[in-house]
């Protein structure tokens, strides 16, 4: 299992973790909109860029190979690389303006880029690992991460996660075609958009029609 790790691409993800996570650590003892604060702010895009232009420079020469496609070398053209970047800009912001899943995001791209649908659902998923603990971390120094309601939907998320992995290998194997994954996820972001519109539009124009609290504050009140 081990031998299936690649250590160095995940030390990058480690060390980028841990920079943002510094940052935002050392931002809590800063004043807001400071100058202190904007530059700490912005000490998050060199650290991500030289990361990403690291992995850039690998794809375009063709030095960086994925794994699932073997031993197989594939170039990436210079928009190809970019329209990629993007996405996982996109895919974080999602994860962490709005905490929804950014492999909603990923998935497609993956398949696209001719990852296998098997491979492409568990790297998306792990992928979302780091965004996703990043933001329960600062929700929770921000004193807003309600620890037992998050604890109960780990559990059902988990036990869900379990079943769902059982079921679609089960599928697969019976159906002889791994595309049933690619329906699935189509199916699910069809499902998540409607309903979370749905019920947010529901939500916003209750509150406007009773002139109830947004939430909306001062960003830079002290």
């Amino acid at each position: 299992m081990l031998s299936n790790i690649y250590w160095k691409e995940l030390s990058l993800l480690i060390f980028v973790w841990v920079g943002f996570l510094a940052i935002q650590l050392i931002k809590k003892y800063t004043v807001t909109c400071s100058t202190q604060y904007w530059l700490l702010d912005l000490l998050q895009v060199p650290i991500a860029v030289s990361v990403t232009l690291y992995e850039a420079v690998g794809l375009y020469n063709g030095t960086k190979v994925l794994s699932s496609k073997g031993k197989e070398i594939s170039s990436y053209k210079v928009h190809q690389i970019f329209l990629y970047s993007m996405c996982g800009v996109i895919a974080g912001m999602v994860g962490g303006l709005l905490g929804l899943g950014g492999g909603f995001i990923m998935g497609p791209l993956f398949l696209e880029l001719g990852i296998p649908p098997q491979v492409a659902s568990a790297t998306s998923t792990f992928s979302m690992i780091f965004s996703s603990s990043m933001s329960v971390i600062q929700y929770y120094i921000l004193k807003r991460f309600p620890v037992p309601y998050a604890a109960y939907f780990v559990l059902v998320a988990t036990l869900a996660a379990f079943a769902g992995q059982h079921v679609v290998t089960r599928a697969v194997k019976v159906l002889g075609r791994a595309s049933i994954i690619i329906f699935i996820l189509a199916s699910t972001i069809l499902i998540s958009a409607v309903t979370l519109g749905g019920v947010g539009i529901a939500n916003i124009i209750s509150k406007l029609q009773n002139h109830e609290y947004m939430g909306f504050e001062n960003f830079c009140r002290r």
